[in-house]
């Protein structure tokens, strides 16, 4: 069987899946994509890298999150992945998956808008596993705009809430549970570097989330936690198709990249668990690009 071991060819790899010009309403699920993303359901073979860690992991329902919770139950990890309410369909099918690989599975449902429910989902995950020795800062809000006057005040503050101001509202609360040994990793992009025109709040929010997590990684090194950044170019995630890309665009995205393709999160996931294992335990405040091959700063 084909897993993320197998030798073959990267620029050939999910021909089989199309990005086909699609809308959805709200946050977008997987289970209604034409095409549906890859997780790695079929090809994550764990090795036992994570054994005994307990994470938390935000937006765990579908897209990058998603793969990335396979990947830490079937390394071992216990997993509580949040989600928002309306995202229930996806986040019940990755939590099978995630108990399939013999694993504590826990879904918290909650918008991460809100500061309560923020620290409150950090309690009940730390409550629920029995502690908490890694923080996935993954869920995003991406909405494309043609111009800044067409980014409401609105739009605006969800943006920065979601992807920023969560990450610091989940951080926060995390600390006092962490131990030296334990791991924060946030998801950065692409568009922290190379803006494009039609994101301008998308990428500014990216941006901010790369340089705090630079600099809180120097604030908690010497106490033996450990701060780490992946920025994904184009990956194929249910955000693409709820007004994160302009749909007439979305079957040639990823396609201006060096390799030729949009990613999966499958793709995504290695890189995740390497930053949560000891393995890598003298990479702190690194930026790990995931962009097909664009080359950044």
């Amino acid at each position: 069987m084909t897993d993320q071991y197998t030798f073959q060819d990267p620029s050939a790899m999910y021909s089989d899946i199309d990005t086909t010009a699609q809308y959805q309403l709200g946050a977008g699920l997987d289970v209604k994509l034409n095409n549906r993303a890859d997780h790695g359901e079929q090809s994550y073979r764990g090795s036992g890298r994570l054994i005994g860690r307990k994470a938390l992991i935000t937006g765990g329902d579908s897209g990058i999150g998603a793969a990335v919770a396979i990947a830490f139950a079937r390394e071992g990890a216990d997993v509580v992945i949040s989600y928002l309410a309306e995202e229930q369909p996806d986040a019940d099918r990755i939590l099978e998956l995630v108990r399939e690989a013999g694993r504590t599975g826990v879904g918290i449902p909650g918008d991460i808008t809100d500061p309560a429910h923020c620290r409150a989902l950090v309690d009940q995950a730390v409550e629920e596993l029995g502690g908490l020795d890694i923080v996935v800062n993954n869920a995003a809000k991406q909405q494309h705009a043609e111009s800044l006057v067409d980014i409401s005040d609105e739009q605006f503050d969800e943006t920065m809430k979601t992807n920023v101001y969560a990450t610091f509202w989940i951080t926060k609360a995390a600390l006092p549970h962490l131990q030296p040994g334990a791991t924060i990793i946030t998801t950065s992009s692409n568009q922290a570097y190379t803006p494009s025109e039609n994101l301008v709040d998308y990428a500014t929010t990216k941006a901010a989330v790369n340089t705090f997590s630079k600099a809180l990684a120097q604030q908690l090194a010497p106490k033996g936690i450990r701060v780490n950044i992946v920025a994904p170019g184009p990956i194929w995630t249910p955000l693409q198709t709820a007004g994160g890309q302009i749909i007439e665009e979305l079957p040639e995205l990823g396609q201006d990249t060096p390799i030729g393709r949009i990613g999966q999160p499958a793709e995504l996931a290695p890189a995740y668990v390497f930053l949560a294992s000891p393995e890598s335990s003298y990479v702190i405040g690194e930026t790990l690009t995931v962009n097909g091959g664009k080359p950044t700063p």
